[in-house]
């Protein structure tokens, strides 16, 4: 007896098509052009001369990078040990259903719909002493605040800044990993007499560590790649106190016009963006897998 295999409709391939060709027009044709000038000297627009990997051996041997490296790593680093558990905190503090619920995130949202520039504006004038909130409350406390000439207050500002603007979008995806969380495991630590801090560890935290790993990797790769409000906000100054890896490459591109070690740093730059989402992705996966062996046990 004969089984006839019914022929597979390909057809739904197409309905993809569209994006395939937007990724490619935005996404790897730029690259490919970025590579090419990579590895030419670009002297006029009618001159070019091809010169290898000599740009990526120059810009490796950059102190400007290094130090613009080692500032970035900081500060994304930085931004998710204060964003997580914020956002873990205000997850939890929101209220679970109601119409509070549904004010509550309208309210924590506000601040992900100011655009970047907006924003550097808003911290620009909030920092002033003399309009400025924050900076007149400060220097009402005898602190003599400046986040244009001290290198300090420009880093603490520039953190400050990114933890209001981007916590609600941790917040909010912890908020949709408790809602996901079935009532039966509440119900079940209840009757074992756990504690608030013992559902929250046993429970909570387990169940929300998928959107918490989303949450890393977004804000991370986002932190990593910040330029327009600490550009809006001091310039990437005092100095280059602020001067993070995305305004070295524009002042490589735009300010010097050195495309070739531009092209051969925006390479650099991007496989080192792929290699820590990757580091952090393999580390929280082996994290998770270690606490689900640990439970069974």
């Amino acid at each position: 007896m004969s089984v006839t295999t019914k022929p597979v409709n390909q057809k739904a391939w197409f309905l993809i098509l569209p994006v395939l060709l937007c990724v490619a027009f935005s996404a790897i044709l730029p690259l490919m052009t970025v590579v090419n000038y990579s590895v030419q000297d670009i002297i006029s627009p009618e001159r070019r001369v091809f010169v290898g990997t000599e740009w990526f051996a120059a810009i490796m041997r950059d102190e400007e990078l290094h130090g613009a490296l080692l500032r970035q790593l900081t500060f994304s680093f930085s931004v998710l040990a204060v964003e997580l558990p914020l956002g873990i905190l205000l997850a939890l503090s929101m209220p679970a259903q109601g119409w509070k619920s549904s004010a509550v995130l309208v309210i924590v949202s506000l601040s992900l719909l100011i655009p970047w520039n907006v924003v550097g504006t808003i911290w620009q004038i909030f920092g002033r002493a003399d309009i400025g909130l924050m900076g007149a409350a400060l220097q009402g406390l005898g602190i003599d605040y400046s986040y244009t000439g001290n290198a300090a207050h420009a880093w603490a500002t520039v953190l400050l800044m990114d933890v209001w603007h981007w916590t609600p979008l941790v917040a909010l995806l912890g908020y949709a990993g408790l809602r996901s969380i079935p009532d039966a495991y509440y119900q079940a630590a209840s009757i074992d007499g756990a504690s608030k801090f013992a559902v929250f560890w046993y429970v909570q935290l387990p169940k929300m560590r998928g959107v918490l790993m989303i949450a890393v990797l977004l804000r991370f790769m986002d932190s990593f790649m910040i330029y327009t409000e600490p550009f809006v906000l001091t310039g990437g100054g005092p100095g280059n106190s602020t001067t993070f890896l995305s305004q070295f490459l524009t002042q490589k591109a735009v300010g010097q016009f050195d495309l070739g070690p531009a092209a051969a740093f925006s390479l650099i730059y991007f496989l080192i963006i792929l290699l820590m989402c990757f580091i952090l992705y393999n580390w929280m996966q082996r994290v998770g897998t270690q606490a689900k062996e640990g439970g069974h046990e």
